[in-house]
């Protein structure tokens, strides 16, 4: 094995065969769509956060990062805090009118 490299076979133990090849996830993540062709929903949801309202958007497809830059900028605005997991925006708070004009102010036309 020329590329003997062990964080790439992290959870490997031991291998007999010699031509064995240690196979790597590669994350291909899709190109970010133009902010136009974004099709995002702004949802409030209360359930399984401990009676919490949160205000979620989903739909968007591209890059992680280019989903954290949005989820800062939101969060900055409106002046609380967030996360961003699993492809959404978790936003804390009863903000949905206000993430709706923001994004669109964004450029994000077809928000819903």
């Amino acid at each position: 094995m020329k590329n003997n490299d062990w964080k790439e076979r992290l959870n490997i133990v031991y291998s007999t065969n010699p031509d064995f090849r240690y196979e790597t996830e590669e994350d291909n993540e899709t190109e970010t769509l133009d902010k136009k062709q974004q099709k995002l929903r702004v949802s409030m949801e209360k359930k399984g956060r401990g009676g919490k309202t949160v205000t979620l958007v989903t739909g968007f497809i591209g890059k992680e990062e280019d989903l954290k830059e949005i989820g800062r900028i939101l969060k900055s605005k409106c002046g609380v805090g967030g996360s961003v997991k699993d492809g959404e925006i978790i936003i804390q708070g009863d903000l949905k009118q206000k993430i709706i004009e923001l994004l669109k102010a964004e450029g994000y036309s077809q928000t819903k």
